[in-house]
């Protein structure tokens, strides 16, 4: 059995619904399906509950309207039968009421998380209510009967792969199970959700409970191209990547997955493929176990990022001073990116800014500090291990020109990153890929 998740653009109008159902029942085949909310229905119910938050019943009960017409009006378009469309209209109708009940309670966010489960929830029932129309033999499964985070907000593999097992085992002979993306219960059995991934992070965690023979990821792009194509002409979709790979494009800037979420399919040895609702017929990537030694396979940069630089000539033999430095960066719960050392300094990116001042004036105990802003994060990922001699070199050559603030190398066997400043960023991507692809630009 296949999982496939399909995003908010895949699922954001009639004709996209009607489209996306015929994709997933051509073949025949049972599989399992995730849907996230149709586009744009997530950020407003943001927008209603930021009304809510600020005691505006008035104002959130407009956009709540608003969004209930832009729903009704799709009824006619997605369905032929009277019957269908009455049962629709009726639960989007309750939905609705639902979300204006709302205005009548003390709004926290425990009350935002349940309103920001109901756009799943209704794209969901409206696909469902479709197949159904259609003669196709669908069970809709509801996401938070079956996924549930421990104490720690991590996913409870566990509980997922028990109840999704015995969900689907008690409703064999259905070709389509419908579910929902990036909503969950809590540890305590309260309404909350995956953040990290989002819907991507519910089909790896199906798949990975159900041992999927596939989970597809179907997005608007053909795969993970091997640079930004907002920089870089005649970028080409990567056909295949290692899950490590993956998981260093995905966290060093390419969007199109969330570093965290392929975890599980990882560890579960499920291949995950990212193919594109736009041309189903385009191979799209495939991120599986295979690792492919002496390729490199993709450029990825990441904007918004800090340097800060401690200089202290104490630091000399001082055992203990990273372990001081470390500690104010957790005290304040901000990641450090990279991390580069020599005998008198350290220096290391963020791309959290919360906490900054802070942060420096906890450092000057140890040392001076330096702070450079607009930074840009650029990784290289392939085969990047020792043995492999010249890649690392082929990538430091094409920056010759290019001032390069930061070198990260060795601490992973997939990636050799660079820090340069934001306005050197195009140029950085270009002149990577033209040396390493031989792309003409």
């Amino acid at each position: 059995m296949k999982v496939l998740k399909f995003g908010g653009t895949s699922v954001g109008s009639p004709q996209r619904m009607q489209e996306v159902s015929k994709l997933i029942t051509e073949d025949g085949q049972a599989k399992v399906v995730i849907l996230s909310a149709m586009s744009g229905t997530t950020n407003t119910l943001v927008e209603i509950s930021d009304y809510l938050y600020k005691k505006n019943p008035e104002g959130a009960n407009t956009i709540i309207n608003q969004l209930e017409q832009k729903y009704i009006d799709h009824v006619d378009t997605l369905y032929r039968t009277e019957e269908v469309k009455q049962k629709t209209i009726t639960f989007l109708h309750e939905e609705f009421d639902y979300l204006r009940s709302f205005t009548k309670v003390h709004f926290t966010s425990f009350e935002e998380k349940v309103v920001l489960a109901q756009g799943e929830i209704m794209s969901t029932n409206m696909v469902t209510n479709y197949l159904q129309e259609c003669g196709i033999k669908t069970l809709l499964i509801s996401a938070l009967d079956i996924i549930r985070t421990d104490k720690n907000g991590e996913p409870d593999m566990n509980y997922i792969k028990e109840k999704t097992t015995k969900v689907l085992e008690a409703n064999p002979g259905y070709q389509i199970y419908i579910t929902q993306g990036f909503i969950c219960r809590n540890a305590y059995g309260e309404i909350d959700n995956l953040l990290r991934g989002g819907s991507d992070y519910t089909a790896c965690l199906v798949g990975a409970a159900v041992q999927a023979e596939e989970i597809q990821i179907w997005t608007d792009i053909d795969g993970m191209h091997n640079n930004d194509p907002r920089y870089v002409e005649h970028t080409e979709p990567v056909r295949q990547l290692y899950f490590e790979e993956a998981a260093e494009l995905a966290y060093f800037g390419a969007k199109i997955l969330h570093p965290t979420c392929i975890q599980p399919a990882k560890f579960a040895r499920v291949p995950v493929r990212l193919l594109n609702t736009m041309d189903p017929t385009a191979p799209g990537t495939i991120i599986n176990n295979e690792f492919q030694r002496g390729t490199i396979k993709a450029v990825a940069a990441r904007d918004g990022n800090i340097c800060i630089q401690i200089n202290s000539s104490r630091m000399l033999l001082a055992y203990g001073f990273l372990r001081k430095v470390f500690e104010i960066f957790e005290t304040y719960k901000t990641s450090i990116d990279m991390v580069c050392t020599s005998e008198v300094g350290v220096s290391v990116t963020i791309d959290n800014r919360n906490y900054l001042s802070d942060i420096v004036n906890e450092l000057k105990k140890y040392g001076t500090v330096g702070v450079e802003e607009d930074m840009c994060i650029i990784c290289v990922v392939g085969d990047l291990a020792s043995d492999n001699v010249g890649f690392e070199a082929k990538a430091i050559q094409a920056l010759k020109d290019i001032p390069v603030r930061m070198i990260s190398y060795g601490g992973s066997a997939h990636n050799i990153s660079f820090v340069v400043k934001a306005e050197d960023k195009k140029r950085t991507l270009q002149a990577l890929s033209s040396t390493l692809f031989k792309a003409s630009l």
